[in-house]
């Protein structure tokens, strides 16, 4: 049986990135600090034989005893709210732990895939972005605790790749949604859906015409699996190339909701929010074969059926 260790594996996308490797037959260790994971995500795991929890913070050394076949490093705050409320730890784990994963992944002679984003383009001057594109960052703006740890991520990534021979990929993740995130997590689909079940008013910041491309979980997973296990060793984008205005978006959440009451209100946009985001997918599709399969509005519903439940029973 392969063994694989995915870090972050409480958070939202390493919970279904563990409930996959499961699925698929391997030996499964997750690793969380729970900082914004929650072991409410995995326990359903927990009975299983090939499943194991170790709560550990990567920023500190990293110990599994045995032999490993995978790394999947997924650990990091991702949203606004939270980098913004953990700086120093945000940029540790994007340093200092990926060092130590990468280590350790040079010990056990293990492919390690590191989780990079659409963050590192910025504020993108050229639409669609595709994966030769630099990026238009402000590194010391309050964007930059993220933005600049992900870079860092990829290039001491590469650096182990070309120095040591180390086996890695590197995906970065467009906007993602689906079960298990956080209705308080900062980022546009659970707020605008929170304050939806909640009978608010939906908050968009700017005038809405800044754009974001939705890609729902089960897609994203299965194109960092293939990823995973394919040859290609450079950056790649893993995403939903349908683009959205945040305006419509939010004009979707409330058609969802059926309460007509529901406005939208505008706040100032806050300091470096990108004003387009899509990716191109062409390498994934060429190289992956793979694309998203799940329609936006039948993703949303069911997110959004998902958020009902958690907030009826909280």
């Amino acid at each position: 049986m392969k063994r694989v260790l995915i870090t972050g594996g409480a958070g939202f996308i390493g919970s279904h990135l563990c409930d996959k490797f499961v699925k698929e037959g391997y030996e499964v260790i997750a690793m969380d600090n729970l900082l914004t994971g929650s072991l409410e995500n995995i326990e359903h795991l927990f009975p299983l034989r090939n499943f194991e929890f170790h709560h550990h913070d990567v920023s500190k050394f990293v110990h599994v005893a045995g032999h490993l076949d995978y790394i999947l490093h997924f650990a990091s705050p991702a949203s606004p709210i939270d980098y913004l409320k953990m700086p120093i730890q945000t940029l540790k784990v994007g340093s200092l732990g990926t060092h130590n994963l990468l280590g350790l992944a040079k010990e056990k002679k293990a492919r390690i895939l590191v989780a990079s984003t659409s963050e590192i383009y910025g504020d993108p001057l050229i639409h669609p972005q595709n994966e030769e594109y630099w990026g238009n960052v402000n590194t010391i703006g309050p964007r930059g605790v993220y933005d600049e740890a992900k870079r860092f991520q990829e290039a001491i990534t590469m650096a182990y790749q070309t120095f040591h021979g180390l086996e890695t990929r590197i995906v970065r993740i467009f906007n993602t949604y689906g079960s298990r995130m956080r209705l308080n997590d900062g980022r546009a689909l659970p707020a605008f859906m929170g304050q939806a079940l909640r009978g608010e008013d939906i908050t968009v910041f700017g005038d809405g015409s800044q754009t974001r491309s939705f890609c729902f979980v089960d897609d994203l997973v299965e194109g960092i699996y293939r990823l995973l296990l394919s040859d290609y060793k450079l950056p790649m984008n893993i995403g939903n190339p349908s683009e959205i205005t945040i305006k419509q978006f939010a004009e979707e959440i409330i058609a969802l909701s059926g309460d007509k009451n529901l406005k939208i209100i505008y706040n100032p946009l806050p300091q470096d929010d990108p004003k387009q985001r899509c990716p191109d997918i062409t390498k994934a599709k060429e190289i992956l074969g793979w694309q998203p399969k799940v329609d936006r509005l039948d993703g949303i519903r069911r997110t959004y059926e998902y958020f009902k439940k958690k907030v009826k029973t909280s």
